[in-house]
């Protein structure tokens, strides 16, 4: 093949890679499009009177309970506070004229004599309800930027019973109920750092279990909807709840990170709609930038970003301890100065 030929072979390759890449963005552009459009489904007659939720008195999982009941849904609360709980669950029955059970539910004890008792107890508080709908909400980011070595064992474990055990128990104790009544859904929130991106590095574990959440989410995807369960690993990037560093909500990507309230809308539209899913348009939006980058690249900012992030948390936390020890110097000269 001549010198022109080849050029114009390579030309030929570069538009047909760019056409298919305009198309699937274009698709997923117009998709996304149709679904916000559409009138949003009922939920309770679709799937049922009920929803479970985990970790609801905060954050993500707060706000989808209180949309969850804005839609018409009753509510069993799973969380490890019984006072959060309580508050949580006075919230929802004060605007929405919807039932609430709460289980106190320390999720990372799953495989413990207590754990196994927070699972009887759930058992009992779904026994005759008609669960219609579960959103594996619950999870553990932290430690965060830190590299393996230098957490305790038992931190990453913990880390590994709530985001991996727990989700994966909780579910196998709603799902017969939903096979019995022919209809349900199960909601498990992943991320997209498992999904979006080829790397996380400094975050290593919480990613791992992530990953988990999205390939179990598709396959039982595949298992259960002949049976009328849809099953969905919802995988947002950043949404401003206290799991996320102030410093991430200051930098260029902060126009694009949803209030809880914002993600729990879009989250509830999506649900029924595909085994993996990004619900908001910013987060679509960088889905689709993340696809553009080779992994080398992505692992070499990923790491430089996290790195940085790393430092100034250092940073800051040096900086508190230091304003902590002036006020107590503070206080005790002040102490002695009054004698």
């Amino acid at each position: 093949m001549t010198g022109p030929a080849l050029a114009a072979w390579f030309f030929h390759l570069l538009v047909f890679v760019g056409g298919v890449s305009a198309a699937a963005f274009s698709f997923r552009v117009l998709a996304y499009l149709a679904l916000c459009l559409r009138r949003p489904r009922d939920l309770r007659r679709r799937y049922g009177a009920w929803a479970v939720v985990t970790g609801p008195t905060s954050g993500i999982g707060r706000s989808v309970a209180l949309e969850l009941a804005r839609r018409g849904l009753n509510l069993v609360l799973l969380d490890l506070d019984a006072a959060n709980l309580q508050e949580t669950s006075d919230a929802i029955t004060s605007r929405h004229t919807v039932e609430t059970r709460t289980v106190v539910f320390d999720l990372s004890l799953v495989g413990t004599p207590q754990g196994d008792e927070s699972m009887r107890r759930l058992r009992a508080a779904i026994e005759g309800l008609d669960v219609g709908v579960l959103v594996n909400n619950a999870g553990v980011a932290k430690p965060a930027v830190a590299y393996l070595h230098e957490a305790e064992v038992e931190a990453w474990v913990r880390m590994i019973r709530v985001n991996l055990w727990a989700l994966t128990e909780v579910t196998a104790a709603v799902l017969p109920g939903m096979v019995e009544r022919g209809r349900g859904a199960v909601v498990n929130m992943g991320s997209a750092s498992s999904e979006a991106i080829p790397s996380f590095p400094l975050n290593t574990i919480y990613a791992a279990t992530k990953r988990y959440v999205s390939k179990f989410s598709r396959s039982l995807y595949v298992e259960y909807r002949s049976k009328g369960i849809d099953v969905q690993c919802q995988a947002p990037f950043f949404v401003a709840t206290r799991l996320v560093p102030s410093a991430v909500l200051d930098n260029w990507l902060s126009p694009l990170v949803p209030t809880p309230e914002t993600y729990a809308r879009a989250a509830a539209r999506w649900i029924g709609h595909g085994p993996l899913c990004t619900p908001t348009a910013g987060h679509q939006l960088l889905w689709c930038l993340a696809g553009v980058l080779p992994d080398a690249a992505h692992d070499w900012l990923r790491m430089r970003e996290h790195l940085r992030l790393r430092a100034l948390l250092s940073q800051r936390a040096r900086a508190a301890r230091a304003s902590a020890a002036d006020r107590g110097e503070k206080t005790t000269r002040a102490k002695k100065m009054s004698f």
